[in-house]
C-alpha cells in the first residue's frame, strides 16, 4: 500500500519571490522523502489550486491525499480559507479520500530559527545594543495558536531576558509600530523585530516598513523554506495520515448485513 500524496497547502499570491519560498520547501521535501508523491497547492485562484492538483494526482490513480496548511498562526484548526479550499477539492473528485492535518503552528523549534534570522539582521545593522524585541506574527490564529503565540514571547523574552511584545500583521492585534511604542513608554529604544513569517508576503513587508518608519535597530527576514520547517510538515502529514489508515481499516472490518 503506497503512502497518500502530500499537498502543501500556502495562501495565494502573485508574488513570485513568495512562491519561490513554497516551491523551495517543496522541493526540498520531495528530496528528503524521495518515496512520497509531494505536491504543493494554493488558496484562492492562484494557481495551482487544490482542486487541480487533486485532479492531476486522482488522474495518475492516486486515491489519498493529505493536504498540510503552512500556517504558523494556527495549531488546531485550519482557516476557513483552506477549508474552503479542503471542500472544493472533495466536490472536484469526490472519490479521493483527502485529510487536512493541522496547522504547522508555531512550534517551539522555530524560536531557534527567528533568532538566527534575527542576529543575521542585527549584524547587517551593525547594531551593539538591544533592550526590547517585538514578535511580528502574521495573525493570532485560532484559540490555541494564540495561546501559544503568546507562549513563544513569553519563552523569547525569557531566554534574551528581554521584554517582548507580540504584534499581529491582520488587524486583530497590535500591529508593530503599536508594540514598539509600547515598548518606549517603558523606557526601551532600542528595540528589534523578529518575524513569524514563512514568506515576504504583502502583510510581512508593511510590518517591515513600519517598524522601519518607527526606528527599529533591524528586522529579521522570514523564517524561509528552512529544513525545520519541512521536517515539522512531515511531522503533520504522518499523524494525518495514520487517520486516514484508520478510516480505511474502520470500513474494512465494519460487520456486514446479510440478505435474511
Amino acid at each position: 500500500m503506497s503512502a497518500p500524496a502530500l499537498i502543501l497547502l500556502a495562501e495565494g499570491t502573485s508574488d513570485s519571490r513568495v512562491e519561490q519560498v513554497y516551491h523551495t520547501l517543496r522541493h526540498q521535501l520531495q528530496t528528503q522523502r524521495p518515496a512520497l508523491s509531494v505536491h504543493l497547492a494554493f488558496a484562492d485562484t492562484c494557481p495551482p489550486t487544490g482542486p487541480q492538483v487533486v485532479g492531476t494526482l486522482a488522474n495518475r490513480g492516486i486515491d489519498e491525499i493529505v493536504m498540510v496548511p503552512l500556517d504558523l498562526s494556527r495549531v488546531c484548526e485550519p482557516s476557513q480559507q483552506m477549508q474552503d479550499v479542503l471542500a472544493a477539492a472533495r466536490r472536484h473528485r469526490p472519490e479521493v479520500r483527502i485529510a487536512m492535518a493541522r496547522p504547522v503552528g508555531p512550534a517551539i523549534e522555530l524560536l531557534n530559527v527567528l533568532d538566527v534570522r534575527l542576529r543575521n539582521a542585527l549584524s547587517a545593522a551593525h547594531a551593539t545594543e538591544l533592550d526590547g524585541l517585538v514578535m511580528s506574527s502574521p495573525a493570532w490564529g485560532d484559540t490555541r495558536g494564540a495561546g501559544l503565540i503568546a507562549r513563544r514571547a513569553r519563552q523569547w523574552a525569557a531566554h534574551h531576558r528581554l521584554p517582548v511584545l507580540v504584534a499581529q500583521g491582520d488587524g486583530t492585534g497590535p500591529d508593530v509600530t503599536s508594540a514598539m511604542q509600547s515598548l518606549r513608554q517603558v523606557g526601551r529604544r532600542n528595540i528589534a523585530v523578529g518575524s513569524v513569517y514563512i514568506a515576504p508576503t504583502e502583510s510581512y513587508r508593511r510590518q517591515l516598513e513600519l517598524a522601519m518608519e518607527s526606528g527599529a535597530l533591524a528586522v529579521s527576514a522570514p523564517i524561509g523554506p528552512d529544513p525545520l520547517l519541512s521536517e515539522l510538515s512531515m511531522g503533520r502529514y504522518a499523524f494525518a495520515a495514520m487517520e486516514l489508515l484508520d478510516e480505511e481499516c474502520a470500513v474494512d472490518t465494519a460487520p456486514t448485513s446479510r440478505a435474511q
